[in-house]
């Protein structure tokens, strides 16, 4: 399955977001901050990289229910949507 060109921009803008809120947190241990300023940091990197992944996963829900077939051809039907889902909630 190809994910839609928009999705792939949106996504690589997302990760690159999520890459800059790791360095920060890694900053934030040598400088020795608040456990609670550190903790609500890897909170928020965690809930943005699940963000991306409920984002490819609602494309790859939408190529299942418009191209039943094709989707079937290149191994995805909605069971596996469905355990790609689960694992991310």
């Amino acid at each position: 399955m190809e994910f839609p060109e928009d999705i792939v921009k949106d996504c690589r803008m997302r990760l690159h977001r999520i890459k800059g809120q790791i360095d920060g947190i890694e900053k934030m241990l040598m400088e020795k901050r608040d456990c609670k300023d550190i903790i609500t940091q890897i909170s928020a990197a965690n809930k943005a990289l699940e963000q991306v992944g409920f984002h490819l996963l609602a494309s790859g829900m939408s190529y299942c229910l418009d191209n039943p077939s094709g989707a079937a051809e290149d191994g995805y039907d909605l069971e596996d949507i469905k355990k790609m889902f689960l694992k991310l909630s």
